[in-house]
């Protein structure tokens, strides 16, 4: 079983594609694909973070609140332009622009995030940890919401309530949102399953 900085590195090379595959698109409908497969993606990614890595943060490493606040706070900021961005169509003019700025806070998160926070949270942890955290943060993720809430509370154990109430509403309006055609989205069994 992987750790938990491999799973979480795992998830930001997804989003580095799925963002790559936006800007690179030639044609609306795979932009729109595509900003739904980041959207789906990220959404998750964060609030697993925030529901299992940022708490270990707290209770593992020196300083590790002071971590997890200053990640909680950059999740805000990049929840709140994801929000916007699930929102564009991607023949709006802001459609490239809001994708643009999102990646440019999200990649510095992700940075700092791999050089700095993960590797003090490796140090602290025995292996048969960092793999139980993998495990518990790859759980998370088949029960949160699938987009972004930036008005929804950001620290347990209010946001897994409210995401525990918003995630089937989320799930449903997948259902008419279109995707890659690629086996990697919310039609597909292998991310819920994992």
């Amino acid at each position: 079983m992987a750790q938990v900085s491999e799973a979480i590195k795992k998830d930001h090379r997804e989003l580095e594609t799925y963002y790559d595959k936006i800007i690179d698109a030639t044609d609306d409908d795979t932009r729109t694909r595509y900003q739904n497969q980041f959207t789906w993606e990220l959404a998750r990614h964060s609030i697993g973070e925030e529901l299992v890595v940022y708490p270990a943060f707290e209770k593992y490493i020196p300083q590790g609140k002071q971590i997890a606040e200053k990640d909680r706070a950059e999740h805000q900021t990049v929840t709140e332009k994801l929000k916007k961005f699930q929102n564009l169509k991607a023949t709006d003019p802001e459609f490239m622009p809001t994708i643009k700025s999102l990646w440019a806070d999200l990649s510095k998160h992700i940075e700092e995030e791999e050089t700095h926070d993960l590797p003090s949270l490796e140090k602290e942890l025995s292996s048969s940890d960092s793999e139980s955290l993998a495990k518990s943060f790859s759980r998370t993720k088949m029960f949160v919401p699938s987009r972004a809430h930036p008005s929804a509370p950001r620290k347990p154990p209010f946001e897994t309530v409210l995401g525990l109430l918003t995630a089937p509403m989320d799930r449903l309006g997948d259902i008419f949102r279109k995707f890659p055609d690629e086996p990697t989205g919310p039609e597909s069994g292998d991310k819920l399953n994992k």
